[in-house]
């Protein structure tokens, strides 16, 4: 993977080795299921389309599962003073991340030509797909599908062929490259009200007016 830069008169493109993890919160602190995923979002389409998948993590108030979030927490709080204290490494302790590396270094997977015909084919459709839902929704995808989804899909098929020690992408290894983009940066552009409503401009802008007064109208903290 390359990055092109074109800063105070230098133009050039360099290798980028960097893995990037990042989180963000929305604007308003919670994401609001009552705005569009650009409102919610809330970043330059330049930004996000360098990210290879998108998730959103909702705190959905859920009593079992709140329950069983406390309950993880309490017990890593309780054992994590006796396990900090146990400084001998079994032999077994590092064996994902020796089983990581020795992908990395033995195995270089390629797309099989059947995959790439499966991936070209599968790329268009969903082109086609945002392009119908920006026409009938009037407003352009929070996460735009472009040539850099693309090499994401690829990157992940490669990746899930290396983790199996595969030295050939197949159409297996895409389908589920497919799977994890839907599930992630495919679902964070179709979230908001959009989701579930199929709303025209003018009765979306109404509802954010209406939002606006009742804002106005309600202090800070009320109920």
């Amino acid at each position: 993977q390359t990055i092109s830069i074109a800063k105070a008169g230098i133009t050039t493109v360099l290798n980028s080795r960097t893995s990037v993890l990042a989180a963000a919160n929305p604007p308003s602190g919670r994401y609001d299921d009552l705005k569009t995923a650009q409102d919610n979002i809330d970043l330059q389409t330049t930004i996000l389309s360098r990210f290879d998948l998108i998730f959103i993590v909702k705190d959905v108030r859920m009593y079992e599962q709140d329950k069983r979030i406390a309950s993880h927490i309490i017990k890593v709080h309780a054992t994590g003073a006796a396990a900090s204290k146990t400084t001998d490494a079994t032999e077994g302790e590092n064996w994902l991340k020796r089983y990581i590396e020795y992908c990395r270094l033995t195995c270089h997977p390629r797309l099989s030509e059947r995959a790439s015909e499966m991936l070209q084919n599968r790329y268009v459709e969903i082109r086609q797909r945002m392009r119908q839902q920006t026409h009938e929704s009037g407003r352009a995808s929070a996460v735009p599908i472009t040539v850099r989804q693309l090499e994401a899909i690829i990157r992940l098929s490669e990746s899930l062929a290396k983790m199996r020690l595969t030295h050939v992408a197949t159409e297996e290894h895409v389908e589920e490259a497919f799977r994890l983009f839907n599930v992630s940066t495919l679902d964070a552009a179709r979230s908001g009200i959009n989701e579930h409503l199929n709303l025209t401009p003018e009765i979306a802008n109404e509802i954010k007016q209406a939002e606006v007064q009742i804002k106005r109208r309600m202090g800070i903290g009320s109920r």
